[in-house]
């Protein structure tokens, strides 16, 4: 079995230019940069009545307990729930819907 380990660098590729894009805010470059664009990413979500907004609320608290982890199999823990979080509602698409 093939277990894809999602790191820092990953969640920041994947999602930072969207959530930069909603949170109207330069490209993330860290966690802690990521963690405050999904905060305010996800009051704009709700207010545009945009499914998903807990979603950015649930990754940028699980970002901040990786951020504050220091066993790596937590933090490597948290940064899944993040991933997982993120897809199942929020990133791309709902950027997308927002700007529409």
């Amino acid at each position: 079995m093939t277990v894809t380990v999602i790191t820092t660098e990953t969640l920041i590729r994947r999602y930072a230019d969207d959530i930069a894009y909603v949170a109207q805010q330069p490209l993330a470059t860290d966690l802690a940069a990521l963690i405050s664009q999904l905060d305010t990413a996800a009051p704009r979500y709700e207010a545009a009545g945009i499914n998903g907004h807990e979603d950015l609320e649930t990754a940028s608290s699980h970002l901040g307990e990786a951020l504050n982890s220091t066993d790596e199999t937590s933090r490597n823990v948290f940064l899944r729930r993040v991933a997982l979080s993120m897809r199942t509602g929020s990133g791309p698409l709902l950027v997308v819907a927002y700007a529409a």
